[in-house]
């Protein structure tokens, strides 16, 4: 009776949940129809003596921002994802106008990868070059957010602030003993020494080999990290690497002291400085541009110019399936490759990858769709974040690859992983038993251990992926078979390192990969277009809505634990994947 009770309440709250979000969806219809008034005055809103206003901290960044979810107009249900394009088109937009005098940065707590936060900065080293100021803000600054505001002509914090600065840490979990103990484990086939996606399920302790790529990935990112920090703030790196070490830093007053920021002050002196600045009298109210919005009201197509590059966009884990704004499915990429080969206004293209890999199979048909793409028009990687194993697998036949220094990259190398809960069954008291025409006939089963006729045609298939892989890396990137086997065995790589090893062609970012695209092109006037198109319909809108509703209420210390043994947990079949458990912190 209480299993009804609960059921019957549950579905009355959905139901009613669903009546409100197609209410706020309905307003949101309004909302679009407003916002398209603002499009026939573009550029008139913004005054004399303004500021640029970049608040990072409200949202999760991603490569490519979702498309529009009424929802987030009027609450906090939707997605609260940003987009990078919205990001870099803002502070570019920002460089060349007049009436902009500089940008005030809030990316205290920034919801970014390292790579992510590495181009943002880059682009705002750019505006700073024009002669335009940047001053930063927070009352908080994590690690990351500290690195994107340190390119500010100034710093300031609230004098009670604390600030991270502890150099980078990854931690992996590891099962050996769980599984034991419960019944429950991953049967493993892999080919690679350092496929360490599965290494947690093998053993209870760190690989050599897995602590290598680690340690190296780590020491990588730390580089560029110090060495830009120190940079910016007229300090030897080594002086920046003490201050790390001895977590001499933890406190805006201990930061002020030691010239890692440049003032103690409250938000509205903060103001009051960049009134000071652009000469604006305290007084008065300052004049403030948000990204978003100037995003949104201020477009670059220009309808005279026919010539086109288009972004592809591929976020996420690489699935057998149609695909979305966060999972990578052969049908929507394909799709996506499909029109901007039919398009002839389209002369180049950027494939943006931001994956960790996934399914095999799917990401040899993508790989073979961009190789009839590549045939016909200029085709450039630009790797984000994490473009690894699966998706180095679908960016290695393209004409130029570019990678962030801070990008994971690499890991060449294939596994398969079969759950299995006879330990489990045995100790509860169930059995199963088969009958079969045939020795084999019965395949896999999760109340039997892998072997026999299934685990060796397993191991053959794991085999043939991993030196078709490894052939496409050697006709991709010109390397031999025996070159490209010393650099694979499913190891991952920074950027950098990937540059030196020839994996990558540069090290740059979205607005590079565009420029490279556009010059093998040979068009020097374009617009740029986005792709893959995705169906926004009501369905897609609630599901993302709840979902990430639902992951805000279990946002506790636990929830990174319990979800990365979800992910490795949900690693069925043939996989050419990343470790999820390579996390720098």
């Amino acid at each position: 009776m209480k299993f009804f009770k609960s059921f019957l309440a549950s579905f009355l709250g959905t139901f009613v949940a669903m009546g409100l979000v197609a209410l706020f969806f309905f307003i949101g219809i309004a909302a679009i129809a407003t916002s398209v008034s603002f499009e026939k005055t573009e550029g008139t809103w913004i005054g004399e003596n303004s500021v640029l206003n970049l608040d990072l901290n409200t949202s999760i960044i991603e490569d490519r921002g979702p498309a529009f979810n009424p929802l987030e107009s009027f609450s906090d249900i939707g997605p609260g994802l940003t987009g990078m394009d919205k990001i870099l088109g803002s502070i570019h937009k920002a460089k060349y106008n007049d009436k902009i005098k500089g940008i005030k940065i809030h990316s205290g707590n920034i919801s970014s990868g390292w790579a992510q936060a590495h181009e943002i900065r880059k682009a705002l080293k750019e505006f700073k070059n024009t002669g335009k100021f940047i001053y930063a803000y927070s009352d908080y600054m994590s690690q990351t957010g500290y690195y994107v505001s340190s390119v500010a002509d100034s710093i300031f914090m609230n004098p009670m602030g604390m600030i991270e600065l502890k150099g980078l840490a990854s931690e992996v979990l590891y099962y050996e003993d769980f599984q034991n103990q419960y019944g429950v484990k991953m049967e493993v086939v892999r080919h690679g020494k350092y496929k360490s996606a599965v290494e947690p399920y093998l053993q209870d302790h760190m690989s050599e080999e897995n602590r290598i790529q680690i340690q190296g990935l780590l020491d990588a990112a730390w580089g560029t990290i110090r060495d830009e920090v120190a940079e910016s703030r007229g300090m030897a790196p080594a002086t920046l690497d003490a201050l790390v070490d001895d977590l001499v830093v933890t406190d805006a007053e201990k930061a002020h002291a030691q010239g890692i920021i440049d003032g103690l002050v409250y938000e509205d002196e903060f103001e009051n400085k960049i009134k000071a600045t652009i000469e604006v009298d305290t007084s008065e109210e300052l004049k403030v541009v948000n990204f978003n919005k100037m995003n949104v009201r201020i477009k670059e197509y220009d309808k005279k110019i026919s010539e086109r590059i288009a972004i592809i966009y591929a976020q996420g884990p690489i699935f057998y399936t149609k695909g979305s704004e966060k999972i990578i499915g052969k049908e929507a990429i394909n799709k996506a490759f499909q029109q901007v080969l039919d398009n002839k206004n389209i002369k180049g293209v950027v494939l943006r990858i931001d994956s960790p890999g996934g399914d095999a199979l799917t990401s040899e048909i993508i790989l073979n769709a961009s190789r009839a793409l590549k045939d016909q028009k200029p085709l450039v990687v630009s790797m984000g974040n994490v473009a690894a194993s699966g998706g180095y697998y679908i960016s290695c036949l393209a004409d130029r690859i570019f990678a962030d220094p801070m990008t994971i990259t690499g890991s060449i190398g294939v596994l398969a992983a079969f759950p299995n809960i006879r330990g489990m069954t045995d100790k509860i008291g169930i059995n199963a038993e088969q009958v079969t025409t045939h020795d084999n006939a019965m395949g896999y089963s999760v109340f039997e251990p892998l072997g026999g006729g299934f685990e060796k045609s397993v191991k053959t298939t794991i085999e043939k992926i991993y030196h078709t892989f490894k052939s496409r890396v050697a006709e991709g990137r010109s390397l031999s078979m025996e070159t490209v086997e010393d650099i694979a065995q499913g190891r991952v790589w920074s950027g950098k390192d990937a540059l030196r090893i020839g994996l990558v062609d540069a090290l740059g970012g979205l607005q590079e990969a565009i420029a490279a695209a556009a010059d093998l092109a040979g068009v020097e006037s374009y617009n740029l277009v986005d792709y893959p198109k995705y169906d926004d319909d009501l369905e897609s809108i609630l599901f993302n809505a709840f979902s990430e509703a639902k992951t805000k209420l279990f946002q506790y210390p636990l929830e990174k634990y319990t979800s990365e043994f979800i992910e490795l947990s949900r690693m069925e079949g043939i996989q050419t994947r990343i470790p999820y458990s390579i996390k720098m912190e």
